[in-house]
């Protein structure tokens, strides 16, 4: 491991040594993500070479679902069994018409 210095000013700014700049490609601008481990941080610059690793990560292996596929499964199946479930309720306990004491439209207007 190559070690290489350093200082941070008073307003936390560091530059990095021309050496690393150049060996990792940073320019001006280069965003750069701070990762903490195991008590210490590491700087990881974000270059294009760093998103494309990414790449094929989350590829599925033949017959695996992707995650969104099973909530939506999973979604499908709780619902159907809501709609099973309310429509036992409706056949065990029949709602019936409450009757009202207050007069109907119909006889407030032959008065």
């Amino acid at each position: 491991m190559n070690t290489q210095s350093a200082y941070m000013t008073s307003k936390g700014q560091v530059v990095i040594p021309a050496r690393l700049r150049r060996k990792y490609g940073l320019k001006e601008g280069t965003r750069l993500n701070f990762v903490e481990e195991e008590g210490r941080f590491v700087v990881q610059p974000v270059t294009k070479e760093f998103i494309n690793s990414f790449c094929g990560i989350f590829k599925l292996k033949p017959g695996e679902k992707s995650a969104v596929q099973e909530l939506l499964e999973d979604r499908a199946a709780e619902r159907t069994k809501e709609d099973r479930d309310a429509a036992e309720d409706r056949h065990q306990a029949p709602i019936l018409p409450v009757k009202s004491n207050r007069p109907d439209r119909a006889s407030l207007h032959k008065r």
